[in-house]
C-alpha cells in the first residue's frame, strides 16, 4: 500500500500499525506530488492519504486521490483526514460506482482494529463512510428530508458505515423487519436499479450524497 500523510510522527505511526495488521506500506510519503509519483512508479493495492498537505496545504492529497482514481480505475483509496472537503469527497466516491473509496475523520476511529478493519474492507472493493462525513455531504442538498424521513437517514448513515442489516437493527434498537422496510423504502424513494442488494447498498449511499 501507499502511505501520505504529511505529519512525520502521524506518517510513522501509521506505518508501525498497519505493519502489526500485516500490511506492506510499500511507500509513505509527505506531500501529494509525491503521493501520485509512487503510485505510477509502484501500483499499490490501496492508497491511504490525507486531505491537506503539501504543496498547497490545502486538498492537495484529496485531489490527487480523485486523479490517481481516473488513471487507474478501481484502485482502492482510504481518505484519513480532519476535514471534510464536500467538493472532492463527492467526486471520490462517485468514481467508479464508489467501489473500493473509505473516507474516515481522525477523531473518530475509536480503535486502531476498527481502523485495521475498514482498510480491509476498502481494500476489498467495500465503501466505507464516517457518518459525519455523510451528514455533511447532505446538507449540500437543498432538503434531503422531502425524500428521506429521519430514520430513513440514521439507517442510510449506517449503511454506509458498512454495517448489516442486524448491526443496524441493535443500533437503532429496532426489529430486522423494520431495518429490512427502511431500506426497502430508501432503494425506493432513490429510485435504484434492481440488481444486488449488495451494490444497491452502495449505490443507495452514492445516489443520495450526489449534488
Amino acid at each position: 500500500m501507499t502511505l501520505a500523510e504529511d505529519s512525520a510522527l502521524l506518517r510513522e505511526g501509521l506505518v508501525s500499525i498497519l505493519g502489526r495488521f500485516g500490511h506492506d506500506v510499500i511507500d509513505a510519503v509527505a506531500d501529494a506530488d509525491a503521493l501520485t509519483e509512487a503510485v505510477h512508479a509502484r501500483l499499490p493495492d490501496i492508497i491511504i492519504t490525507d486531505v491537506r498537505m503539501p504543496p498547497g496545504n490545502t486538498n492537495d492529497g484529496l485531489r490527487a486521490a480523485v486523479r490517481l482514481r481516473r488513471s487507474f480505475p478501481g484502485l482502492p483509496v482510504l481518505v484519513l483526514s480532519q476535514y471534510v472537503d464536500q467538493s472532492y469527497a463527492a467526486q471520490l466516491l462517485d468514481s467508479d460506482d464508489g467501489d473500493g473509496v473509505g473516507y474516515l475523520l481522525k477523531d473518530r476511529v475509536g480503535a486502531v482494529v476498527e481502523f485495521n478493519t475498514a482498510v480491509e474492507q476498502v481494500s476489498a472493493g467495500q465503501t466505507i463512510i464516517d457518518p459525519e462525513v455523510v451528514r455533511q455531504l447532505i446538507s449540500r442538498r437543498p432538503d434531503p428530508r422531502q425524500r428521506l424521513t429521519a430514520r430513513e437517514l440514521e439507517v442510510l448513515a449506517l449503511m454506509a458505515q458498512g454495517r448489516s442489516n442486524d448491526t443496524i437493527g441493535k443500533c437503532l434498537h429496532v426489529t430486522d423487519a423494520a431495518v429490512n422496510k427502511h431500506i426497502g423504502n430508501i432503494f425506493s424513494k432513490l429510485d435504484l436499479p434492481t440488481t444486488t442488494d449488495g451494490h444497491r447498498r452502495v449505490l443507495a449511499v452514492l445516489a443520495y450524497l450526489r449534488s
